[in-house]
């Protein structure tokens, strides 16, 4: 459980900075019509419930009616059908991918506001002293987008043992349990499932301190290299 907790936390920290550079990307697009509709579409998704996120893919990779199981078949590269839902292999990776997708536009915002507010005349400056599209973004956008990602990082640093419930709770079955059971939903089905009220209450107290104990540290490594404080 352990295991498959910091696994899932640290995927999460390594795949951070996605928001930033789609933000980014977002920026770079011209049409402003495009642009509204990519991030509508990308926005979307973090508002729709995880009980909804699963009939999706569950109308795709379920075996039987699953319509990606269905066209490989039917394009002869497989065989036989494959259980993905069921599956034990790459369990972390489909839940990063899932929770990526799911939050991807949603994170961008902060991101995208933040751009907002780098001075347009650093830009003006740059292209007068002959900078490209590229020079631009690495030399003003991503420096003024630091400052608002290490603070997300170190926010993310502190809950790194609070991966959510939804999500596991609802993609585990007895196949994959081993691979996807995370703390959180640990507790549940220590507490609830197994009727260990007390036991669950313990961990959830633990939990919680362990969280603050990293908040603490998170806010002291922000002291130290950025000489801030995000408390």
């Amino acid at each position: 459980m352990l295991k498959n907790t910091f696994a899932m936390s640290f995927l999460g920290i390594l795949t951070s900075p996605l928001p930033a550079i789609f933000a980014i990307f977002l920026m770079e697009v011209k049409a402003k019509r495009l642009k509204g509709l990519v991030q509508t579409l990308t926005t979307l998704p973090n508002f729709i419930s995880w009980v909804l996120v699963y009939s999706l893919a569950f109308a795709m990779f379920s075996v039987g009616d699953g319509f990606i199981n269905r066209l490989l078949v039917a394009t002869h590269v497989m065989d036989t059908e494959i259980n993905f839902l069921a599956s034990n292999d790459h369990v972390w990776l489909t839940m990063l991918a899932y929770s990526t997708w799911k939050g991807l536009g949603w994170g961008a915002i902060i991101y995208l506001a933040a751009i907002a507010s780098i001075d347009p005349e650093m830009y003006e400056a740059a292209t007068v002293d002959g900078a490209g599209r590229f020079h631009k973004i690495w030399h003003i956008t991503v420096p003024g987008l630091l400052p608002t990602y290490f603070v997300l990082l170190l926010l993310q640093i502190a809950n790194f043992i609070n991966n959510g419930f939804d999500q596991y709770f609802v993609f585990q079955n007895p196949l994959n349990k081993e691979n996807i059971e995370v703390l959180d939903l640990y507790v549940f089905n220590q507490g609830i499932v197994g009727n260990g009220i007390s036991y669950a209450t313990v961990v959830s107290i633990l939990k919680t301190v362990v969280s603050v104990a990293l908040l603490l540290f998170a806010n002291g490594m922000s002291k130290i290299i950025r000489k801030e404080s995000i408390i």
